[in-house]
């Protein structure tokens, strides 16, 4: 079993930074990709960014310049910085790892952005 847990989320004003940690834990041989999406309010699971174990990444055109996505292979760790956060950011950050053949979810952590 893997656990993945996230942790950074809170309350920043418009302008403001925020980062996003997830450790994932457990019967882990390999984490393929790690990442992060967002859900908001009465909208659908979008993804903001993803690495893999070989560190290319990617992230969504609506966070790019602002968010940088990083990564512990080692510690089987993923970090989100989110830097000039607006108002649209609010939402709930689920961090996923890939443990093929399954994709493990976090709880999710709640960022807010106040404007």
């Amino acid at each position: 079993q893997v656990q993945v847990v996230e942790s950074g989320g809170g309350l920043v004003q418009a302008g403001g930074s925020l980062r996003l940690s997830c450790a994932a834990s457990g019967s882990i041989s390999r984490i393929d990709v790690m990442g992060w999406y967002r859900q908001a309010p009465g909208k659908q699971r979008d993804l903001v960014a993803r690495i893999t174990s070989g560190g290319t990444t990617a992230h969504a055109e609506s966070v790019k310049g602002r968010f940088t996505i990083s990564r512990d292979n080692a510690k089987n760790t993923v970090s989100l910085q989110m830097n000039s956060l607006k108002p649209e950011d609010t939402a709930v950050y689920f961090c996923y790892a890939d443990v093929r053949p399954q994709t493990y979810w976090g709880q999710g952590t709640q960022v807010t952005v106040s404007s």
